[in-house]
Formats: structure tokens, sequence, C-alpha cells
């Protein structure tokens, strides 16, 4: 029997990096001139909230408009340009136990996406720097070579991830029920249910109350405070990685 193509899909904030690449996006539009000293406080509140709390929809619909806002006007090249400043600083942030799980669906033949709300230009590159298969980000829309401050697809976030996963599925020939999805939000839910291994990361307390009840394992990255180790009751091989990942971090299932 021919084995199925398969990918796995990673969430970028506080999945892969411990932070908010928005707020990493705003600090260097700020010192471009993209956004105000006001504007660049509201988003570091918003980060210290984000890590603690999670996102919100109303959060995240605020943050697109404004990303969407500074760029408007702006040519493609600044932007492009940005990554340079950009990217060291995310890959000081990458979780070496995120690192350890790309590294572990690498080694197993598949193909692996950072997947977020941020413009694709930044998620892309980032993706190449991690030498991963390529990133799904926002697509802001572009007409002779600058931002209108519209989007030229759907929002990556929440069912706009969904979207995404399901256009490089139909794209690369992936089964997304022999895929996998690791996140931290119950804002990501559309993208868990695409596949067919779904992984609770980090979770803000509504996935993790999902994962409890739907028997998903759950992989908490985490040096200040130990989980005790439970079995699962997923019976999917994400629970073998999710294991795998325990040397790498902590890792815990829930018994329904």
């Amino acid at each position: 029997m021919t084995a199925r193509k398969a990918a796995a899909f990673f969430d970028l904030d506080r999945t892969i990096i411990g932070g908010s690449s928005v707020f990493i996006f705003g600090m260097v539009a700020y010192k471009g001139g993209l956004v105000t000293k006001k504007e660049l406080v509201k988003d570091a509140q918003n980060a210290v909230a984000f890590k603690f709390s999670g996102a919100s929809d109303d959060k995240t619909d605020a943050v697109k408009d404004r990303i969407l806002q500074a760029i408007k006007g702006v040519k493609v090249t600044t932007l492009t340009d940005m990554a340079d400043e950009i990217l060291p600083k995310l890959m000081h942030d990458v979780r070496r136990e995120a690192r350890g799980l790309i590294d572990l669906h690498t080694d197993a033949g598949r193909d692996t996406y950072i997947v977020s709300a941020s413009p694709i230009e930044i998620v892309g590159t980032f993706a190449k720097e991690m030498g991963m298969t390529g990133g799904l980000g926002t697509v802001a829309e572009i007409r002779d070579g600058v931002y209108t401050g519209q989007l030229a697809q759907p929002f990556c976030y929440g069912e706009g991830k969904a979207d995404a996963l399901h256009r490089i599925a139909d794209e690369m020939g992936y089964d997304l029920e022999a895929s996998y999805a690791y996140t931290d939000s119950a804002g990501d839910l559309p993208m868990l249910d695409a596949v067919g291994h779904p992984v609770a990361v980090n979770p803000d307390n509504a996935l993790e109350t999902i994962a409890y009840h739907r028997g998903w394992p759950i992989v908490e990255f985490s040096r200040t405070k130990k989980k005790v180790i439970k079995r699962t009751t997923a019976a999917t091989s994400a629970v073998a990685l999710a294991g795998s990942a325990y040397a790498l971090g902590w890792y815990w299932g829930r018994q329904s």
C-alpha cells in the first residue's frame, strides 16, 4: 500500500516561538516609522495579555486592521527589507522543543509549514530560515508594487487557517487526514479540525478544555513548572511524537 503524503502544520506565536511575532513586527515597524509610539505601547500591552491568556477574535481583528493600515501605501520592498531585522529576533525566540518536533516530522518524511496570521512576507522568509517546507500567512493585496491596505486572500486566522491548509493540500497532494497540526489557541480550532492528528501546544484555557474532552495530545513547553505524565485516550501516532517531545519539553495527555 502506498503511504499517504502528509504534512505537519505549526502555528507561530506561543507554539514555535514563545511570544508574539506581531509585536516583534510592530517594534521594527515603529523604528521604520510605520506605526506610532502610542500604537506600539498598545501592541506591547496586547502582547503581554496574549502571552498569558491567548488571543480573542476581537483582538485579532484589531491587529489585522492595524497591520493592513500600517502597510497601506508602503512599497513591498520596504516590508521585505524589514525581514532582515525581524528574522534574527524570531530565531532567537524559537523554542528548542518546537525545533525538535519540526525535526521529528522532517526525519519522518513529512513536509513542514508555519501557519500564521502574520504577513506572508515574514512567515515565508522565516520558514525558509527554519529549513521548513514553506509558510502560510496573511496575504495583502499589492498593486504596482505597493500595498493597498486590503486582503488578497482570507485572513490567515480561524477559518482562514483551515482554508490555507486545504489550498496547500490541493496544490501539493497532501492527505490532511494523515497530517498533523500544532497550535496553542482555541481560535485555531478550524486548523486542528482540518487534520487527522491535532495537537494542543501550550494551550489556552479554552483549547485545553477542548483537547481534554476530545482526547487530543497536549504538549506543554515549560521549564518553570512540572507536569505529571498521564496516559491519553487519543489513539493516534501524534501521541508517539508528543511522547518523543517529552525529552525536549514536558508532555502530558489527559485521561477522559
